[in-house]
């Protein structure tokens, strides 16, 4: 944990309108909204004095790396293996809240990626670690598969030391990227980013793109891998964080037969639940024509007159590629 002033990222604004401006923010409209308040944690409320940012990890038990290497399988992010983060950090963000009240009478609210908050630059500055070339928080204690939570607090809390940056020279969050999604080290375009693709993006991806998803059908962790500074990681105590084992390489065939009702009662109480089951077989279907496998074709046929165009669209491309 670490705490900071509100108004203490007074960079962030001017980051935020220019990633806006150069249109990087993709479909992703809420981006542009309330920019106030996101650019200036201070306007989100004023009565705010501190801000105690918190990081769990979630680092994984293997590789997420390997899992690109079964083509016939699809890779989900790490931290969508199990259930949804918002709702578990959320919890303990209330249960500490509430003890920091009893301590002190004051004033609380938590965030945990469900409001304006710039959650990563605020966790920079209170001393969690630095903002990498990947946009991602990296701590030297950390690593950088991490949670984040804010508690806003009316308590004028002892403020931390701003991280330090540690990335150095080193590039391999920019150079394993497999669309070029960083313009710039410290740079994203989120929409050439396969995280933003999977979960984000709405109707078909563009053919170039569908290409290097790989076998990716939600988020994607490449550029979290690849940190050097995850060999500090810290191993994830949070049993509701680890890896369900039907969610590690679940067959691509068998996840593109879902219909409504079974996408969500395979997925409830995970992040996954909320894209859908049209664009999460979108997704599959991609994942499906870049498997170079034959035996998955009969899969992607059988969708090629789905209910859904980005579906239907999907699924006749992947038979294209299968078929050649």
């Amino acid at each position: 944990m670490g705490v900071c002033r509100p108004d203490s990222i007074p960079e962030a604004a001017a980051r935020l309108q220019a990633f806006v401006e150069n249109g990087r923010h993709g479909q992703m409209a809420w981006m542009g909204e309330r920019m106030g308040w996101r650019g200036d944690p201070a306007n989100l409320w004023p009565d705010a004095r501190s801000v105690v940012m918190l990081a769990e990890p979630y680092s994984p038990e293997f590789d997420p790396l390997d899992l690109l290497n079964h083509t016939d399988k699809a890779a989900i992010s790490v931290y969508a293996m199990n259930r949804d983060y918002h709702d578990v950090v959320k919890k303990k963000l209330k249960r500490l809240g509430r003890w920091l009240i009893d301590q002190k009478p004051s004033e609380i609210k938590v965030f945990v990626d469900t409001a304006p908050v710039m959650e990563k630059p605020l966790a920079a500055v209170a001393g969690l670690g630095w903002q990498g070339k990947h946009t991602n928080l990296v701590g030297r204690d950390l690593g950088n598969w991490v949670f984040l939570g804010a508690i806003f607090t009316t308590l004028d809390l002892p403020i931390d030391k701003s991280g330090h940056d540690n990335c150095g020279s080193c590039r391999a969050c920019l150079d394993i990227c497999p669309t070029d999604a960083f313009p710039a080290p410290y740079q994203l375009d989120a929409r050439r980013c396969i995280s933003y693709l999977t979960i984000e993006h709405k109707g078909p991806v563009a053919a170039d793109l569908r290409e290097k998803m790989g076998n990716r059908i939600y988020g994607c962790d490449d550029c979290l891998a690849a940190c050097p500074w995850n060999k500090f990681a810290v191993t994830a105590s949070e049993a509701k964080y680890h890896a369900r084992p039907d969610l590690i390489s679940p067959d691509l065939a068998e996840l593109s037969g879902l219909d409504d009702t079974g996408f969500r009662a395979r997925f409830s109480g995970s992040p996954i639940k909320r894209i859908g089951r049209d664009r999460f077989v979108r997704n599959v279907l991609y994942a499906i024509g870049n498997s170079n496998n034959a035996a998955l074709k009969p899969a992607a046929m059988a969708l090629c007159e789905d209910a859904d165009a980005a579906v239907c669209d999907a699924a006749r491309w992947a038979v294209g590629r299968l078929s050649n």
